[in-house]
């Protein structure tokens, strides 16, 4: 089950809005991601608050694993930050996001950086896959 975020605090991916404004509606399936910036927010939001099916739900079919398990390790995200996005707005189809995420464990701080491929399907943006990792 997801770890909820109270409605008044700020959303896990750093846009400075609330969460009810927001990733929440996209979690809660009330909105779409209008851009592949959006869905990768939406989906940093998700994994820091424990949310497997908003992910799986948001995964290309074709490189979607089977299950996905957020059991919980220690680690606590603690900031996005994008570096880089080329396409994924309305106009695309397709779209990259490059995105440092900071978290803590049981070692300290940490971070990882990740290059990642979305696609635009029937007005839904979707994750494909990591293009690289830094």
């Amino acid at each position: 089950m997801p770890k909820r975020s109270r409605p008044s605090r700020p959303c896990p991916c750093g846009s400075g809005a609330a969460y009810t404004a927001c990733c929440g509606p996209l979690h809660a399936g009330t909105a779409k991601a209008p851009t592949a910036e959006a869905l990768m927010r939406s989906r940093y939001s998700a994994f820091a608050l424990g949310d497997a099916a908003y992910l799986m739900r948001t995964w290309h079919p074709e490189t979607r694993p089977e299950r996905l398990d957020l059991a919980d390790d220690g680690r606590r995200f603690t900031g996005l930050r994008i570096l880089e996005t080329t396409g994924g707005t309305a106009l695309h189809t397709q779209g990259t996001v490059r995105f440092r995420a900071d978290y803590t464990d049981a070692d300290g701080p940490g971070s990882q950086t990740e290059h990642s491929a979305f696609e635009r399907i029937g007005g839904d943006w979707l994750y494909v896959d990591a293009i690289d990792f830094d």
